[in-house]
């Protein structure tokens, strides 16, 4: 808790509203200890409070948090910095190709998928399904085999420690699962680059890259555990190395696909990461992790395994 703290929530100078929670609410996988979170709704409060150390967290997919939570305050985009503008810019479209708004980076991604499929707007279908907010999807160049959020970008607004900068996909060195955007760096707004077409051949388009997750767990999960090394895929790795169904704690290797790591009910960071670290020692080759962890492997301590945590074989 840093020294601003007189009550469990305030605001800031600028009208952030700042208050003391578990950040477990706010991931899909549900582990995460407390932090101070702020809540800012412009770039005058967002400069306020990247003024000290923080950590931004947009839809909480893709994340693994500590236990003890982050000494860092953590930053959540709201207000005008989560509202969509859909409407076409007349002056950067071309016809067939569009480009829209600004897209805040606090904005669902869920819901922005199905609005563009109602407006008949094509090229982000693929990310359908991806539990994530704009700018975090954007921060990892989010995506599924049908599609990345880089497929629809036209703009950048990226907030840094030196001031607000506007880029474009060119100005970035973006790939596989990866925008080039410095890790301190926050995607505030986005304008995106489509294509029109009808919202039924875009639904179609959704419904094709939706079945193909039809395998995947539907308990809490943050999603994919690691990157699929070489082409191969990290889940088959894992499952030929005999871990599909391994459970530490309340956490346990998805039966219905080893490269997700879910929450039983009750499990904790450490659980998760006893799981990671027994599923790089057995498979054969180097793996990639895809999750964001808080703190980061070379930050985390090392925690005895206790006799609840010990891994053990079997959907038990």
């Amino acid at each position: 808790m840093t020294a601003d703290f007189q009550s469990k929530d305030f605001q800031s100078k600028t009208g952030a509203r700042v208050e003391r929670l578990p950040l477990a609410r706010f991931t899909t996988l549900g582990v995460g200890g407390e932090a101070e979170v702020w809540f800012v709704a412009n770039h005058e409060q967002l400069a306020e409070a990247m003024a000290a150390p923080y950590r931004i967290l947009g839809g909480g997919s893709n994340l693994v948090i500590a236990d003890e939570g982050v000494p860092e305050r953590v930053i959540r985009l709201s207000g005008p910095l989560a509202e969509r503008d859909l409407t076409t810019d007349a002056e950067l479209s071309d016809g067939d190709a569009i480009v829209t708004g600004w897209v805040g980076g606090g904005v669902p991604l869920p819901g922005l998928i199905r609005a563009l499929q109602k407006l008949g707007y094509s090229n982000l279908e693929g990310t359908v399904g991806i539990p994530a907010q704009v700018g975090g999807a954007v921060w990892m160049n989010a995506g599924t085999r049908y599609g990345e959020m880089f497929d629809g970008l036209h703009t950048l607004e990226i907030a840094t420690p030196d001031g607000l900068k506007v880029v474009t996909p060119d100005d970035l060195r973006w790939g596989y699962r990866d925008s080039g955007i410095p890790r301190n760096h926050i995607v505030t707004r986005v304008r995106l680059k489509l294509q029109r077409s009808t919202p039924e051949e875009v639904l179609a388009k959704m419904t094709l890259a939706d079945t193909a997750r039809k395998g995947q767990p539907k308990m809490k999960t943050p999603g994919c555990a690691f990157k699929n090394p070489g082409g191969v895929g990290a889940g088959r790795l894992i499952d030929e190395a005999g871990l599909k169904g391994t459970r530490v704690g309340s956490a346990l290797i998805a039966p219905e696909h080893a490269n997700f790591i879910v929450n039983l009910g009750g499990a904790t960071a450490n659980d998760v990461h006893a799981l990671l670290d027994l599923i790089r020692e057995r498979v054969g080759v180097p793996l990639e992790l895809e999750y964001e962890l808080w703190p980061d492997d070379a930050q985390r301590q090392a925690v005895p395994a206790s006799a609840d945590t010990q891994w053990r074989a079997g959907t038990e």
